[in-house]
């Protein structure tokens, strides 16, 4: 039997911990070089260097307990109905109660707190608060979940956080210190302990007399007993531990999160798009995920202004352009080795896909016409009897019209790992399929230059911080396949999403109009847009200046100005996050496994309704 290596012993020492922690038997742990991230029954960590340095396995163990730790003591379905709508208020709602998972550990299992510890230390390398030099850019809800998991455990915020932190400390203190001191008494119960923090929001003014829905008994209490009852009958599970609730982490997850807003109507002015808005959910950098808006239609001005502070370091840049030929080859051969099971699946349905629209374009005839064509299968019968007179055909005219799709890929922090992987082969299939139906197709993608504001944020900075800047950040527009590219040539460019570094923010509100426009200046007679998205738009430069729902609002102008006004027909898939709320022909799916299916269903629909 061969010798087991440490890497592997350290695998499952987190796996037995973190099923340990958990109560889930069937748990396992795995390691991975792109982002941690948990789904169902698999957790994925930061992967150690073989020799297993100190820091990176108690990174690693971070992230395994934290994500541990919220399976034992969280109710999603809890957190969601008691969610505030306010943007600042729901990141607020969010990080408060991560402490309070984190708490019920640290309180319990001394080797736990030191993990959690160490995973804090690396989520906040890379946070707003340690670089905050005035108050208005201090994240609260960074700020206040230090605050709270101050009171909970006991322990100060990490010396590299103080800084930052004493920049809004006094302030919350004196609004909501009383606030802070009652949720100790109720950590271990999520429900009462959200209703303390709803009273909490209220108090910091963050909103505005909303009163977070009460619990549904029939819904949500026997899973909420379960958890209290567990989580008072904690173990000694020591220092071995696995896995941390790394806000990257979390905050992916809770990209799925928002609010219930139903039948909201959309409102167009004369000459500019409808005026409306969203929900909430996370993007994010390694470590730190930004707020996503929700705020309900009511609270609207009459009038929105979207601006960009300025276009000059916006970039729309070919994918062959970002990194040279023999990076893409290797990315693309990364790309094709890690779904190859799903390669199979998805080209199944994008050949009944072919199968429909090829049916949809077949010749018809009319035969034995006085004009025509010559009808060269009936010319024997005139050889034959030449008093036969000769017969002509005439091709009938079919209604598909001529065709051009673009598929508008999210290229966001968050999209990072599977999703995009996901995302880039099923748009090549798609693509390559379409092609063989003569229909063309454009792939592309939304990011930004850089995390938390580029170029544009240092020009605002050097110009005094005017107020209102609108936009901040450096917009990239990426074109992975042109419409009138063929497939062959562009397969290559998909690659590209696998690149390390390359997926940051997103403004979705300027991707769907520049995609949009790409459209409008084509000559096909029919035009279809899809957008592949797994959350509202966010760029915390932009955010943190500017009204919280400032980039929804804009998207959501957009959205219902291409709806009801533009000959494109547009059409959303969202990745754990419903675009519903957004998008009048649009389907959510939660999770990315469907997404091949998904796509493929949503444009066979489209071209049988064409032709009904």
């Amino acid at each position: 039997m061969a010798e087991q290596s440490p890497l592997e012993a350290f695998r499952l020492v987190l796996s037995g911990t973190a099923r340990a922690m958990a109560r889930e038997p069937e748990l396992e742990v795995s390691f991975t070089a792109e982002a941690p991230s948990a789904s169902y029954k698999q957790l994925r960590v930061p992967m150690p260097s073989r020799s297993l340095p100190a820091q990176a396995v108690a990174e690693a163990r971070g992230f395994a307990d934290g994500f541990a730790l919220k399976i034992r003591h969280h109710n999603q379905t809890l957190h969601e109905r008691m969610a505030p709508s306010e943007p600042i208020a729901r990141a607020v709602h969010d990080a408060v109660e991560q402490a309070r998972i984190e708490a019920l550990g640290s309180r319990a299992m001394a080797g736990v707190r030191d993990n959690l510890n160490q995973a804090l230390e690396v989520r906040l390398r890379s946070d707003p608060l340690v670089r905050a030099r005035a108050r208005e850019e201090v994240p609260l809800s960074t700020a206040i979940g230090l605050l709270v998991r101050e009171r909970l455990t006991g322990q100060a915020p990490p010396p590299i956080a103080q800084p930052g932190l004493g920049l809004v400390r006094d302030w919350i203190e004196e609004k909501a210190g009383k606030d802070l001191d009652a949720l100790e008494l109720a950590f271990d119960d999520q429900a009462a302990f959200a209703k303390l923090v709803s009273r909490l929001l209220e108090d910091l003014e963050l909103t505005e007399g909303e009163q977070a829905p009460e619990s549904d008994p029939e819904a949500g209490d026997d899973d909420q007993d379960q958890q209290q009852e567990e989580g008072q009958d904690q173990e000694d599970e020591g220092d071995e531990s696995g896995g941390s609730s790394d806000s990257e982490v979390q905050m992916r997850a809770e990209k799925s999160e928002g609010g219930d807003e139903e039948g909201e109507q959309r409102q167009l002015d004369d000459d500019s798009p409808s005026d409306m808005d969203g929900e909430m959910g996370d993007d994010g950098e390694e470590g730190m995920m930004p707020v996503r808006p929700n705020r309900p239609l009511s609270d609207l001005p009459p009038s929105f202004d979207y601006h960009p502070y300025t276009t000059q370091f916006d970039e729309e840049i070919a994918a062959t352009e970002l990194c040279d030929e023999e990076e893409l080859t290797r990315l693309r051969a990364y790309l094709d080795q890690q779904l190859v099971h799903l390669q199979g699946a998805v080209t199944k349905l994008a050949n009944r896909l072919q199968r429909r629209l090829m049916a949809q374009q077949n010749r018809s005839w009319d035969f034995d016409q006085e004009e025509g064509l010559l009808d060269a299968a009936r010319l024997a019968r005139v050889v034959i009897n030449p008093t036969h007179s000769l017969s002509y055909k005439i091709e009938r005219d079919t209604d598909f019209r001529d065709t051009v799709v673009t598929l508008l890929i999210d290229n966001s922090g968050s999209m990072r790992g599977r999703p995009i992987s996901i995302a880039a082969i099923c748009a090549d299939i798609l693509a390559r399929t379409l092609e063989r139906c003569a229909v063309k197709t454009e792939i592309l993608g939304f990011t930004t230059r850089a995390w938390k504001g580029g170029q544009s944020r240092e020009a605002w900075l050097a110009a005094g911080r005017p107020p209102s800047p609108g936009r901040l950040n450096d917009l990239r527009h990426i074109v992975y396949k042109k419409a009138d590219e063929p497939w062959r040539r562009a397969r290559k460019s998909l690659g590209l999403m696998m690149r390390e570094g390359l997926l940051k923010e997103n403004i979705d509100g300027e991707a769907l109009l520049w995609a949009h426009n790409r459209l409008i200046g084509r000559r096909e007679e029919r035009k279809i847009l899809m957008v592949i998205s797994d959350g509202a738009p966010v760029d915390d430069s932009t955010l943190s200046v500017n009204n919280g729902s400032y980039l929804e609002r804009h998207l959501r102008q957009m959205i219902g100005w291409i709806e009801n006004r533009s000959p494109v027909e547009l059409i959303a898939i969202g990745i754990g996050h419903d675009v519903t709320r957004y998008y009048q022909r649009a389907v959510t799916i939660m999770d990315v496994e469907q997404l091949g299916g998904t796509m493929v269903e949503q444009l066979a629909a489209l071209f049988d309704i064409e032709t009904r």
